[in-house]
C-alpha cells in the first residue's frame, strides 16, 4: 500500500524542497511532487519533514550490562529523539572483538531493536585482521582509557591497526601517558575532570593519530571532538587531503566544564566537558565538522551517585539531541539545513550506509516529523532510557518530535512507541 506525506514542509542538507512524499509499498521513496497518487495520505499540517536522525556513536551495554540499557530500550529512547538508526559502540562486557562476538551481539539484536543499527568492532593489540575481515560497519580505537577494557597504546598494534584496517577508524583520542601526569597533580573530584584530562592529552593522541592515518593512507574518523586545538588540527589533516572526518557530541556543543561543578559525576564524560572557549571553538567551526553523534553512554543514577574515584564516565542523549539543535535554530545559532547534515546525510556519508538519510528517490522512508512552535521540557524520570535522567535535566527547549517513521512505518507517536520489538534491521554499507 503506498502512502502520502503531504503537507508538509521538506528539510535536505541543501535547503527546502517542495512537495509531498511517496512512499512505495518496499518502504522507500518512490516520488516527490505535487499532486500524486496514494492509497493512504497523512497530511501533517505545515510541519517539518526531516530525514530519520543517523546516530554513529552509541553504547547500548547489550549484552553484558542490561541494567543501565538495552537494545529495546536504547532503540525506544532513539525513536523518541527522532533517531532511525543507530551504530552501536563495542565496549560490552565481553567487548566486541572477534566476528563471533559480533554475531552474538546482532543475534540479541534482531530480537529486541526497534530502530535499525549497525555495530563498530573493538581494536585490540592482536586482532587487526579479523575486524578487517569482520562485517563491521567501523571499527572503534580507545587510545585512552575510559569505559570498558579496549585500550591500545602499543606502537606496533597502532601501526598493524592502521595499516590493515581498510574501512572507517574511529579513534577515541586522549593519550593515555598525558592523562596519568595530569590525574598525580590534580585533586580527585568531578569539578576538576577536565584538569586531568587536559585538551593537550587529546590534542597529543589526536596528532598521533593523524599522523598515522597519513603514513597508511588510512580513513579515519575523530569521536566526539571537544577542543579548539582539535579542531585545527583536523581542519589541516582535511585540508592536506587525507581522509579524515570528525564528530561533536551535543554535550560538547551545550555544556561546559562549569556543569561539572553544578551536577557532579552526573555532568561527567570522556572526554571531559571543556572550557566556554573550547565550545566557542566548536561552533565557530560546524561547517569543518562532518556529523552530531551523542555518544549515549547510559549508567545508573546510583553509580553516577559514587564517588568520584568510583563513578563511571558517560552521559545519555539519544531523546535530546534534536530537541537541542531544535531549539538553537529557534535562536539562530544554527540553520536546518544543517542540522540535517550533522544528523543525517554527513553520518551516512562517512560511515557508507546505503539507502539511509535523504529525502530522495530510492532511499529508506526515514523520516522524523518536527513541530517547531512547541516545547520540550527535559525531565529525571519521564525518558525512555532505562537510567532515566538527563544532563539536560529542567531545560525547556522549543522544537519537539511529534511523529517518527521507519521505513515509511509510523514507530513512535508522540507519546508511544508503536512497534514490536526485534522490527529493527541491520544496516548495509558499503
Amino acid at each position: 500500500m503506498s502512502l502520502l506525506f503531504s503537507n508538509c514542509k521538506l528539510f535536505t542538507h541543501l535547503g527546502r524542497v517542495n512537495g509531498d512524499v511517496l512512499v512505495g509499498e518496499d518502504g522507500k521513496i518512490a516520488k516527490i511532487g505535487h499532486n500524486l497518487a496514494s492509497d493512504e495520505t497523512i497530511n501533517l499540517h505545515g510541519k517539518l519533514l526531516l530525514p530519520g536522525l543517523i546516530d554513529p556513536h552509541v553504547h547500548l551495554r547489550d549484552p553484558g550490562q542490561t541494567y543501565k540499557e538495552d537494545f529495546y530500550t536504547g532503540t525506544c529512547a532513539a525513536l523518541a529523539g527522532g533517531v532511525t538508526t543507530i551504530l552501536d559502540m563495542p565496549n560490552n562486557s565481553p567487548p566486541i572483538i572477534s566476528q563471533q562476538r559480533l554475531n552474538e551481539k546482532n543475534s540479541v539484536a534482531k530480537t529486541k531493536a526497534v530502530c535499525d543499527y549497525g555495530f563498530h568492532i573493538g581494536a585490540t593489540d592482536s586482532n587487526a585482521l579479523e575486524a578487517q575481515n569482520s562485517n563491521a560497519v567501523a571499527m572503534k580505537l580507545y587510545m585512552g582509557s575510559t569505559t570498558g577494557d579496549l585500550l591500545v597504546e602499543n606502537e606496533n598494534s597502532l601501526q598493524n591497526i592502521f595499516s590493515t584496517f581498510k574501512r572507517t577508524i574511529v579513534v577515541h583520542a586522549e593519550d593515555n601517558k598525558c592523562i596519568k601526569e595530569a590525574s598525580v597533580a590534580v585533586y580527585h573530584a568531578a569539578e576538576n575532570h577536565n584538569k586531568m584530562r587536559p585538551p593537550l592529552c587529546a590534542e597529543i593522541s589526536l596528532k598521533k593519530a593523524i599522523d598515522l592515518t597519513k603514513k597508511h593512507s588510512a580513513k579515519l574518523h575523530v569521536a566526539h571532538m571537544s577542543t579548539g586545538g582539535e579542531v585545527e588540527l583536523v581542519k589541516q589533516a582535511k585540508k592536506s587531503g587525507l581522509r579524515v572526518s570528525c564528530e561533536v557530541t551535543p554535550q560538547h556543543l551545550f555544556l561546559t566544564e562549569e556543569a561539572t561543578r553544578e551536577k557532579g559525576n552526573f555532568a561527567r564524560l570522556n572526554p571531559p566537558l571543556r572550557s566556554k572557549s573550547d565550545q566557542q571553538a566548536l561552533w565557530a567551526n560546524l561547517s569543518s565538522v562532518d556529523c552530531i553523534a551523542t555518544d549515549h553512554a547510559p549508567h545508573t543514577i546510583e553509580e553516577k551517585q559514587k564517588p568520584y574515584d568510583e563513578a563511571p564516565s558517560g552521559l545519555p542523549g539519544l531523546e535530546t539531541t534534536l530537541p537541542l539543535l531544535l531549539d538553537a535554530f529557534s535562536r539562530k545559532r544554527i540553520s536546518l539545513e544543517e542540522i540535517v547534515r550533522l544528523t543525517s546525510f554527513g553520518t551516512s556519508q562517512v560511515f557508507g550506509l546505503v539507502g539511509k538519510a535523504q529525502l530522495a528517490v530510492g532511499f529508506d522512508a526515514d523520516f522524523v516529523v518536527v513541530d517547531l512552535e512547541k516545547e520540550t521540557r527535559v525531565e529525571n524520570g519521564d525518558l525512555w532510557t532505562k537510567c532515566n535522567w538527563s544532563p539536560f535535566d529542567g531545560m525547556k527547549l522549543k522544537g519537539q518530535v511529534v511523529q517518527t517513521f521507519l521505513r515509511g512505518n509510523e514507530v513512535f507517536d508522540g507519546e508511544n512507541i508503536c512497534v514490536k520489538q526485534g522490527s529493527g534491521k541491520n544496516v548495509n554499507w558499503k
